[in-house]
């Protein structure tokens, strides 16, 4: 449609809304009507009355879902102050438009700092979240420049179109010289120079006949409005507009509008610089969060104060404690006490080192002198207890072969491996992979040789090799392999654990698809401990499900013929024969991953599926459960009055920022080396066990120190660890397979599982199926 603006020049007047492709005769017939404002009728209904003292109610414990939607409100109210502003909105984060907060992170993408302001029930009363926040936005200006930054190439010849189409999709930009703004449709299949658009003239002469003439947008632009566009004359047009009337600039005129979120997922470096630039320490993040109170000045919003609501600009002050570290068990019976959640193997053997024999390199086209590493490793291994021999045979990727695919590359390796040791191949491969350790090679990689061959396998990027990275290298290969590297002292009997009854720990999470993807299966992890009552051994089961579903439905998998082929019976038949055949009579379960909104669903779909997979392992085993769920995800920060340093590891906050009612509370259980410490906030949904607040916080605690892959506590318990990193791996096998070839959705073991339409994946070897492959 085209409007009118008398206050244009000519030049600028003809053009303002019908760039090329767009004119016709109706819209000649508009040009000619002076301006018009136009009035629009808008008609507001009254919803609902929302009571606000159900907020008083829910801090006395009384929560309702009245008390749900006032908090929502109070949130609305925040957004709205913080749009009156100028701010971006991102749910109940907020950006103000100051160049102070961009940060370049590559690939044409801007780290844009915020903050984050909601409204939450706590025990010490009504409380305000406030925190810093980062989202991405693409980088304003000319479209090229953007495309060669995403694209990472030196000039606009060596682009892929067909990539550049997906990425500037729905993107708005404004024109020149119209200084028109349009959303992104789509490229022209023609450059400049050959796209061709029907333009409408009226022949001067009495009957004003109209003819129709095809015209190249770029001769259109030089012809009509003098503009030369050679740099895009032999590039793709942007285009606008429907696709049956469609416009069409050259993209040389076209220029990114600012405030563009960018939603598709960050490449590794992008990932790395945004860390590194939106990192605070603990002083400078309270002195931001003071700075965004001050500017924002909530206590004069009128809304706010309409509801009674003023707001101290003073951090709440809080009492917390500091759980002291548990004792380690390592190598000749050596214990001992982190210190500061850290430890080293300086001077210490590993607690159950396992020999590395019949193994052998993989190089595919590492820069690295592999003899040299190969010597080194076996240093290291002597050092630790480890006892390395030589490898039986080095395999050289074949030059030829590089440009390849990664499936084909991988392929190729393997059969080499196999013609060469036909008869016995290896137990363990150590892969030097040709970039970093997420490079196209490791999933194919990691598939093939965990999947069909039954091989443990380690993965490394030799670019820094120092003593340090090859320990902790030999760590997880100790650990895959089927050792233990440290373990708690309460593990070992006749000590605390093994008078208990016995208990299998769960951990479960659910990865999805990378920002922006559609189609792609989730990826469900649930990892068990083994071999009671070490607490430190854990193995996996890995699924699909559909896209995007949170909650796990391969628990209990009942089939047509009276079987269940769901997780659990898996895992609880592990446990049972790694056990002695013993049964557990408690069942913990950590859950990561759910917000407060699902914590309903984990009780009502996820622990009745666990319930029923019991019961239909032996009828009438009711075993207790713990329910716990585990949030990283949330914006709650801790600092220290006296000190400018982050919180000791330990510390527990278990009052006053806590639900009014609920069973929750924060821990910080690592060192925060970089940055400000993120507790984790864990949520007790059921305690059938009956576990004290003591107890259960220091079974907690405790399961921070047993990751075998870590030489610190890390923050969230060790088997959400390990579900995440199972479900991430096997999350990588998913790229470059065909879905033909897959048979089952298994991480461990047994047959079909899941909806027909749900691409699954291969079974683990049963060589490799009860190990810690993920480690």
């Amino acid at each position: 449609m085209c409007s009118y603006n008398p206050a244009l020049p000519p030049l600028y007047r003809n053009t303002r809304n019908c760039s090329p492709g767009s004119p016709s005769e109706g819209d000649n017939k508009r040009l000619r009507r002076p301006y018009r404002s136009k009035t629009y009728k808008v008609e507001i209904n009254f919803a609902a009355k929302i009571p606000m003292n159900a907020i008083a109610n829910a801090l006395q414990g009384q929560e309702s879902e009245n008390s749900q939607e006032a908090l929502r409100v109070l949130d609305i109210i925040l957004r709205q102050h913080a749009a009156k502003q100028g701010c971006l909105l991102v749910r109940q984060s907020f950006f103000h438009n100051d160049p102070k907060n961009f940060a370049i992170v590559g690939g044409g993408v801007l780290g844009y700092r915020g903050f984050h302001s909601s409204f939450r029930t706590t025990q010490g009363g009504l409380s305000l979240n406030i925190d810093t926040s980062t989202t991405m936005i693409i980088q304003p200006g000319p479209v090229v420049d953007f495309l060669i930054a995403n694209q990472n190439v030196k000039d606009p010849s060596s682009l892929d179109w067909a990539k550049a189409k997906r990425m500037l999709k729905n993107l708005r930009v404004t024109t020149s010289p119209t200084n028109q703004d349009y959303k992104i449709s789509g490229l022209s299949e023609k450059s400049c120079r050959e796209q061709t658009f029907t333009l409408k003239q009226k022949i001067k002469g009495d009957d004003g006949e109209v003819q129709n003439t095809e015209v190249t947008v770029y001769d259109y632009f030089v012809n009509k409005h003098k503009i030369h566009s050679n740099k895009s004359a032999d590039l793709p047009c942007i285009k606008f507009g429907k696709p049956k009337r469609p416009t069409y600039f050259p993209i040389e005129l076209c220029s990114l509008v600012s405030l563009q979120r960018y939603t598709k997922a960050l490449s590794t470096f992008q990932r790395a610089s945004l860390v590194e630039k939106s990192r605070q320490k603990p002083q400078e993040r309270m002195e931001v969060l003071s700075h965004a109170l001050e500017i924002n000045n909530y206590n004069a919003e009128p809304l706010l104060i309409s509801c009674g609501i003023s707001i101290n600009n003073n951090f709440t002050k809080i009492e917390g404690r500091v759980l002291p570290a548990p004792k380690l068990k390592v190598g000749n019976g050596e214990d001992f006490f982190p210190q500061n959640g850290r430890w080293n193997f300086n001077k210490k053997k590993l607690w159950q080192p396992q020999k590395i024999e019949s193994w052998g390199v993989v190089n595919f086209s590492a820069r690295c002198d592999t003899r040299t590493l190969v010597r080194e490793l076996i240093h290291c291994g002597k050092m630790i207890g480890i006892s390395v021999d030589a490898p039986i045979h080095a395999w050289y990727e074949n030059p030829a072969f590089k440009g390849f695919p990664p499936v084909v590359r991988v392929n190729n390796m393997l059969k080499d491996i196999m013609e060469k040791l036909p008869k016995k191949p290896p137990k363990f491969l150590l892969c030097l992979l040709p970039e970093r350790k997420n490079c196209d090679i490791y999933g194919p990689w990691k598939r093939r040789t965990l999947s069909q061959h039954g091989i443990v396998t380690q993965c490394m990027s030799p670019t820094k090799v120092n003593a340090q990275y090859l320990t902790n290298c030999l760590l997880k290969i100790n650990a895959k392999l089927g050792g233990l590297n440290s373990v708690l002292t309460v593990e070992r009997p006749p000590l605390q654990l093994a008078s208990k009854p016995a208990t299998i720990i769960i951990g479960m999470d659910v990865s999805h698809g990378s920002p922006g993807q559609t189609g792609v299966p989730s990826i469900a992890a649930v990892v068990s401990s083994r071999q009671w009552p070490l607490i430190s051994r854990y193995r996996a089961s890995v699924r699909t499900q559909s896209a995007k579903v949170e909650m796990i439905d391969n628990l209990f998998k009942p089939g047509p013929d009276k079987t269940d082929d769901g997780i659990m019976r898996e895992l609880l038949l592990d446990f049972y024969f790694s056990t002695q055949k013993m049964k557990p009579k408690q069942i913990i379960i950590f859950r990561d991953g759910v917000s407060e909104s699902q914590f309903n669903q984990v009780l009502n779909i996820e622990l009745d599926q666990i319930i029923e997979a019991c019961k239909f392992l032996e009828e009438g085993w009711s075993p207790k459960f713990t329910v716990i769920v585990a949030q990283k995800n949330h914006h709650t920060k801790f600092f220290q009055v006296s000190s400018p340093n982050n919180v000791q590891p330990g510390t527990i906050i278990d009052s006053k920022v806590c639900h009014p009612k609920n069973n929750d509370f924060y821990l910080c259980a690592h060192a925060g080396m970089i940055g400000t410490t993120r507790p984790t906030h864990y949520h007790v949904l059921y305690d059938e066990v009956g576990f004290s607040a003591d107890e259960l916080q220091e079974l907690v605690h405790n399961l921070s120190y047993v990751s075998q892959r870590s030489t610190t506590a890390i923050s969230v318990v060790a088997p959400i660890c390990y579900a995440h990193l199972a479900a991430t791996q096997l999350g990588q096998w998913m790229k470059f397979e065909d879905t033909s070839e897959q048979s089952s959705s298994h991480g461990g073991g047994g047959s079909n599982a899941g909806p027909a339409t749900v691409p699954q994946l291969p079974t683990l070897h049963q060589n490799v199926s009860s190990s810690m492959f993920f480690c």
